[in-house]
């Protein structure tokens, strides 16, 4: 992933496809560099996934079976060659890790259980903001015994984000079935990022709404696989005229260093 995330803003908007291929190279990397550190680590949750993933590759003893869906993943590449298991205490037992780890909210039941039968199981919540992303990443890579690279990952994404060059206007994060991105989001944070000022409210926004705010810049999900009439909204014709960036989904669904991609589209010109 460092080298990625060291790529120029030119290369930074090459096809998320593309990219993930560059990152599938650099784990297969890792995973023959040796296991000194054992493969023990076990994550329930897409988001930690992404981390286990990115930080160490050669611990994964097995991911939540999103990590494999590339319309959710940014790592869905390198995650198709890694072992997954459901959020179920007796599938994660029989894997006897030494560290578990999981989202705040999601599988309580399991993470209950898990640590009833003394198993490590560490948490994380949604990274809001690119600080908090640098700090999941800091904790997560000294849970993993790779702080040099967690700490390399940190400082690639800050030095990404010091050389955007922002544009400005007001823009609109608009999601399926026309929810906006808000206040506190990360999505908010990438649009700050590329200089933007947010004109969504975090609720749900029609097109009527939309037009009558009439943002300089709408942005929304790249086409999905499996269009529905929730994302055809983002292509009714009376929002032709709006000038528009697609985001890949992965970019922003769980708040990691590869996020500053999003920031990077929006600010490009």
């Amino acid at each position: 992933m460092t080298g990625l995330l060291r790529l120029s803003r030119k290369k930074a908007r090459l096809p998320l496809e593309r990219r993930s291929k560059n990152f599938c190279f650099l784990v297969a990397v890792f995973l023959t560099v040796g296991r000194a550190w054992g493969a023990g680590v076990v994550s329930l949750n897409l988001c930690t996934d992404q981390l286990l993933v990115l930080l160490a590759p050669a611990r994964v003893a097995a991911l939540e079976p999103l990590a494999r869906d590339p319309a959710l993943s940014f790592v869905a590449g390198a995650a198709a060659g890694l072992p997954t298991v459901r959020a179920d205490a007796e599938a994660v037992l029989r894997l006897h890790p030494d560290l578990v780890l999981a989202g705040r909210y999601g599988a309580q039941t399991t993470v209950a259980l898990l640590r009833a039968r003394g198993l490590r199981v560490v948490q994380f919540g949604e990274a809001e903001s690119f600080a908090q992303i640098g700090a999941q990443v800091t904790e997560a890579a000294g849970l993993l015994g790779a702080p040099e690279r967690g700490r390399a990952l940190v400082e690639a994404m800050w030095r990404r984000l010091a050389a955007l060059r922002p544009r400005r206007g007001s823009a609109v994060m608009w999601q399926a079935g026309g929810w906006t991105a808000g206040p506190g989001s990360l999505a908010d944070a990438a649009l700050r990022a590329a200089g933007l000022s947010d004109a969504g409210t975090g609720g749900r926004m029609g097109v009527e709404a939309l037009l009558a705010r009439h943002p300089d810049l709408l942005v929304v999900e790249a086409a999905p696989r499996t269009p529905s009439m929730a994302t055809d909204l983002a292509r009714h014709p009376a929002l032709a005229g709006f000038a528009r960036v697609e985001v890949p989904a992965p970019l922003l669904i769980c708040g990691g260093p590869f996020s500053v991609g999003a920031a990077e589209l929006l600010a490009a010109r």
